[in-house]
């Protein structure tokens, strides 16, 4: 499959072949599904917690005597039916992660890729550098390109003005290749891979 190679000024730049093993294939919702939900559990806090009973900072000494009261029988004050007590059965410190086999990770990426492809959302530009880190002029271009919500992938290392001249673009994220992941490609429209993610990509999954 070729596409057309464009630069952020919005020349020709002549065309490139995309691997079918990676962009072509039957995107499958439910195995993209799993991946968004593994990631979406990952990032999970899982921090809130609520003191228990053996947590309270009360004394532990007995309410009242057992008997002669013709009052139900107490221990200590911590208990959860009293005010400043414990909570029953409450929150507590948790991870919210899911294994999930690294072939089946591997695949649903190829399948967010293809997606992508299949709907017409991914851009190939030459290179993903500017010559000075100004916001307004990146934000130029990516407007004559219609660029209003994309995720940019480079190379093994972002150049650093590009990265620091989109970051204050709404709607904009900039990842390397290694942080590629289905999660955000999904959740921006347009995806905009250097030939550099092209090249680490098909490396990475021939």
């Amino acid at each position: 499959m070729d596409l057309t190679v464009t630069t952020l000024e919005g020349k020709d730049a002549g065309k490139i072949s995309l691997s079918d093993a990676i962009f072509g294939l039957e995107p499958r919702q439910d195995l993209i599904q799993r991946i968004v939900r593994w990631q979406l559990a990952k990032k999970q806090q899982g921090g809130h917690k609520t003191l228990s009973r053996s947590e309270i900072a009360r004394t532990g000494a007995k309410m009242f005597k057992q008997k002669g009261t013709g009052r139900a029988r107490h221990h200590a004050a911590s208990a959860p039916q009293f005010r400043g007590g414990g909570r029953a059965h409450g929150p507590v410190l948790r991870s919210h992660a899911h294994d999930l086999p690294k072939k089946v990770r591997a695949l649903g990426l190829r399948h967010a890729l293809s997606a992508k492809f299949a709907a017409s959302e991914i851009i190939v530009v030459d290179s993903l550098s500017a010559s000075d880190p100004k916001t307004k002029a990146l934000a130029g271009s990516l407007s004559k390109l219609g660029l209003v919500n994309a995720l940019f992938i480079g190379g093994a290392e972002v150049d650093k003005n590009f990265s620091l001249a989109a970051a204050n673009i709404p709607n904009v994220d900039v990842l390397p290749i290694q942080g590629i992941n289905v999660y955000d490609i999904l959740r921006r429209g347009k995806l905009v891979l250097s030939k550099d993610a092209i090249a680490a990509l098909e490396e990475r999954f021939k």
